[in-house]
């Protein structure tokens, strides 16, 4: 994989700190659900390209045991690169990896708004849905257009995606089912994966999905 060989903070204008409304024990509950909201919304291939802008800031044998983008943001706390009032280098490296939804919660979030993220499924639903994305990532394989399909995705965000990933079957499947979830809001449900999974003759994977969660 190729990753961006620049430095952080080289080139790229890291926006300076400011103070962020609602600062205190509310500011801390906020930016923890922020971290988990941009956590549960990347890629293995994301999270791989994060850890590799980070290695003048961490070192390496730390980055390789790390597998979560929440561990992640806990050194990155520690080290004091990120906090709630100090933003610029979470958001340059959301910059350098091309997520500006994710970007737009962090920007809501210096905004002072209560929530990150109103229209999305609650915190347990949204960890029910990553295991089952995980399953269903590591088993439907070119079943994945039938998947959607049968989940109601609209044919011109399957094109999308499919054009964004068009040699990479695993990010394409991964994609997809975050295109769905952002598509359904916080009406995404585990039980309506597991609908749509039976409803294409995925049974085995259905099962495997009832078992992880």
């Amino acid at each position: 994989m190729d990753f961006p060989s620049k430095g952080l903070g080289q080139d790229a204008e890291i926006p300076p700190a400011r103070p962020v409304p609602g600062a205190g024990p509310s500011g801390v509950d906020r930016f923890l659900s922020l971290q988990l909201s941009i956590s549960l919304g990347l890629s293995d291939t994301e999270l791989d390209a994060i850890k590799f802008l980070c290695r003048d800031k961490i070192k390496k044998r730390k980055l390789e045991m790390l597998q979560t983008g929440r561990e992640l943001f806990s050194i990155l706390m520690e080290q004091q690169l990120i906090a709630p009032d100090k933003l610029g280098f979470l958001k340059e490296l959301l910059q350098h990896i091309s997520r500006d939804d994710l970007l737009t919660l962090v920007v809501q979030f210096e905004q002072g708004e209560l929530h990150v993220q109103d229209d999305q499924p609650d915190e347990h639903e949204k960890r029910l849905l990553k295991a089952a994305f995980d399953v269903i990532h590591d088993n439907v394989g070119r079943e994945w257009k039938k998947l959607m399909r049968e989940l109601g995705l609209p044919e011109v965000k399957l094109d999308k995606v499919e054009a964004a990933y068009p040699f990479n079957l695993e990010e394409v499947v991964f994609q997809a089912l975050r295109e769905w979830q952002k598509w359904k809001g916080k009406d995404a449900k585990v039980a309506d994966l597991i609908k749509g999974l039976r409803g294409c003759n995925l049974n085995l994977v259905a099962d495997k999905v009832e078992e992880k969660i």
